[in-house]
């Protein structure tokens, strides 16, 4: 292999964070984003002498190939969502019926493989960008309208280099454009608190949530909870809404034991929750949460993720005894 070489599979291996991110945003699946932006770096790798950097950037070259592999993975796709986009919430919250086919939903990702920025603006709207919420929202595009709309509004590509990695015009660009953004409103999700995983006050918040959680303490998880918060549990379309009517559910029983430990989902707070097992703690399920004007308005639970822990930096096994 020559310095060359070298050099563009380091070029193309420093992009893998921001091309996994956009095909997280388009794909809306795990393994696929991963497996998409592998495609699009090897591609990349294998067509190097197609590159000419007096066209264009190898940013926007190696983005134009992943953008095809996206929209190739698109064609048989069907629409991923989130619980809550499915159906009205639980009347009494007792019946989760039957489990859905996991492609039906919107998959979590380890902030560690979605963000890249290193300024704290540039990050707090990266955050932003892959979060579960609006992941679920870009959804309801179709393909051609989400790429052009992720391409121009979040990664700030310009209307000429969208239509050159689109093959066709900016004309058509920003009419796909004006659409998306349309459609975008539409499903906008409800505002989130920016996550800043070093604030004091954020951190106190979630603590108190763990702490509740734990204790199976109903009123200490209604004074954390939003009146309007939410918890659903894919692969299961159930959901549920007021933060009394979540309390109680905890109360209820089936998490006796259980543990949270911190990690970092989508740019959000996130846990791996742990049940008892043999005499110790172990995975069961990832759980991310949102907050809203200082209080938990959203928690997901994934039920079916405890294989994916080490994924998030989770251990493998907590000791039972604090």
């Amino acid at each position: 292999m020559t310095v060359t070489d070298n050099d563009l599979l380091a070029d193309l291996e420093a992009l893998r964070v921001p091309l996994t991110a956009y095909a997280y945003r388009m794909l809306g699946a795990s393994t696929d984003s991963d497996d998409a932006a592998q495609e699009a770096i090897l591609r990349a790798h294998r067509r190097r002498d197609q590159f000419d950097p007096a066209r264009g950037s190898l940013r926007t070259w190696v983005f134009r190939i992943a953008t095809n592999v996206c929209l190739d993975l698109l064609r048989s796709a069907a629409r991923r969502a989130l619980s809550v986009d499915l159906g009205p919430a639980s009347a009494d919250g007792s019946t989760l019926g039957a489990p859905l086919p996991s492609y039906r939903f919107v998959e979590p990702m380890p902030s560690s493989r979605l963000l890249s920025a290193t300024d704290p603006a540039e990050l707090v709207v990266e955050r932003e960008s892959v979060r579960l919420a609006f992941v679920a929202a870009l959804q309801h595009l179709p393909p051609r309208q989400r790429a052009a709309l992720i391409l121009r509004d979040v990664l700030h590509f310009s209307a000429a280099e969208t239509a050159a990695l689109l093959d066709t015009s900016p004309a058509a660009v920003n009419s796909a454009l004006q659409r998306a953004r349309e459609t975008l409103d539409r499903h906008r999700p409800s505002p989130a608190d920016p996550y800043d995983p070093a604030d004091p006050t954020q951190r106190a918040l979630l603590d108190r949530y763990v702490a509740a959680f734990e204790a199976h303490d109903v009123r200490a998880l209604t004074d954390v909870l939003r009146d309007d918060a939410t918890t659903s549990m894919p692969p299961f379309g159930w959901w549920v809404q007021g933060g009394p009517r979540i309390a109680a559910l905890v109360a209820l029983g089936g998490c006796e034991g259980a543990r949270l430990v911190p990690t970092d989902i989508n740019g959000s707070p996130g846990f791996g929750q742990y049940r008892p097992d043999d005499g110790a703690l172990r995975p069961f399920a990832l759980v991310l949460v949102q907050t809203r004007e200082g209080r938990i308005a959203d928690s997901v639970t994934f039920l079916g993720s405890a294989a994916r822990f080490a994924e998030f930096g989770l251990p493998e096994v907590v000791a039972a005894d604090r």
